[in-house]
């Protein structure tokens, strides 16, 4: 029988694309691969054509959507973390059925799961499968939420109750409230609970696989190993396997409109701004990142989506709008920056832009693959700038980006 490996991660490029990396690193040591996902209720049909493109792009690795689930539950009227831990929690019953088919033609030798499919480690224990965690999002992410674990374990105290005061991590620089995600700022609130939750049952796996590498986070990747972060639990051993990244995109991709353009900008003139898959703004915000960039006169590349959703339900859970550029840029502006902007809608192949000699900087959410991607460029080729709007702490105060 071959010899396997099953990643199980949550939809959505940022979850999806540093799996099939880590596939196919398994792949170099000749194991075979098999990524297995779900369909979000609120997004039917999206991780079908996320998993498309993906399969054509990788023919050697194997994708698997499990069965779309009907629970009754009205989604839209849930908040985020409930609406991924009933999804994930009824989806155990379909992903022990797909384990033990593989099982027949395969010797599954550990089961990868992403940070949010922890409810899945029973499913693996039931196997006696080996479990490891694969956290796509850097050491000083998964630091300070196992710091977030331990304070939660030894006191009652919430992180907004930190106010303006300083809160001193092992292996992170002082952070404060203001910097931390929203969603964990209030012990009581469900999204805290799912976050607790969620790392609790890392806790109990057989290790930690973190898309880094030594050089970039190592206080970040010591605390974590020495278990200064959880003194209160026994940490699994903690491996930096990074930087996974694609050097190249789709083959489809290459003749992709602004390639075409960035070839008659001067070298190191662009500012390519893009925030993720999930990066959109409202129009007022998108017209006012229009204005700066006008009266800038900054050659430029812009993704933009559109989030108007004012309910955070919604942003997390909601597929983004369709639009068209001239119903949410001011009147003109793409005339009056033709000879020196693009405007793409949605999506552009953002490891071929960065790695194109006319971009100079990046405009970035500082989603962690992005993050890699831009240290990629910089270490392959001459620097340029990564200006930040998260993250800012640690890439403008350790990395002195």
């Amino acid at each position: 029988m071959k010899e396997a490996m099953v990643l199980y991660t949550a939809p959505g490029a940022g979850h999806l694309a540093p799996m099939v990396f880590l596939a196919k690193l398994f792949q170099k040591l000749n194991f075979s691969a098999t990524v297995v996902t779900y369909d979000h209720p609120l997004r039917p049909g999206k991780a079908d054509q996320d998993v498309s493109r993906l399969s054509s792009a990788n023919p050697s690795i194997s994708f698997h959507v499990l069965p779309r689930i009907t629970t009754g539950e009205d989604f839209a009227n849930l908040n985020p973390p409930a609406v991924m831990f009933t999804i994930l929690q009824a989806q155990n019953t379909n992903l022990h059925s797909f384990i033990m088919d593989l099982s027949k033609t395969s010797s599954i030798r550990a089961i990868m799961l992403d940070l949010f499919c922890t409810v899945a480690i029973d499913v693996a224990r039931q196997f006696n499968i080996p479990t490891y965690f694969f956290t796509p999002s850097g050491a000083c992410a998964a630091a300070f939420f196992f710091n977030l674990l331990e304070l939660d374990a030894t006191s009652s105290i919430s992180l907004k109750d930190y106010g303006n005061n300083p809160i001193n991590f092992p292996g992170l620089p002082p952070v404060l409230a203001s910097d931390c995600p929203i969603f964990v700022l209030d012990r009581q609130s469900d999204s805290y609970k799912f976050a607790m939750r969620n790392f609790g049952g890392i806790i109990k796996s057989d290790g930690i696989l973190i898309n880094t590498f030594e050089s970039l986070e190592p206080k970040a990747i010591s605390a974590l190993r020495e278990g200064l972060c959880v003194p209160s639990f026994n940490m699994p051993p903690v491996y930096s396997i990074g930087p996974l990244v694609t050097e190249t995109q789709e083959k489809e991709m290459e003749g992709h409109e602004c390639l075409k353009w960035l070839v008659s900008q001067p070298k190191g003139t662009v500012v390519f701004l893009c925030f993720g898959s999930r990066g959109g703004f409202p129009v007022d915000q998108i017209k006012q990142i229009a204005i700066g960039l006008e009266n800038s006169g900054q050659r430029f590349l812009w993704v933009v989506k559109v989030n108007d959703n004012k309910d955070p339900r919604n942003t997390f859970n909601a597929s983004l709008p369709e639009f068209e550029l001239d119903q949410i840029l001011p009147e003109g502006f793409l005339n009056r920056t033709k000879d020196r902007g693009m405007v793409i809608k949605t999506w552009a192949p953002q490891i071929q832009v960065l790695h194109h000699e006319s971009v100079g900087g990046f405009v970035t959410h500082c989603g962690w693959n992005s993050i890699l991607e831009a240290v990629v460029r910089i270490l392959a080729q001459d620097p340029y700038n990564v200006w930040v709007i998260q993250r800012r702490r640690q890439i403008s105060q350790i990395w002195n980006v």
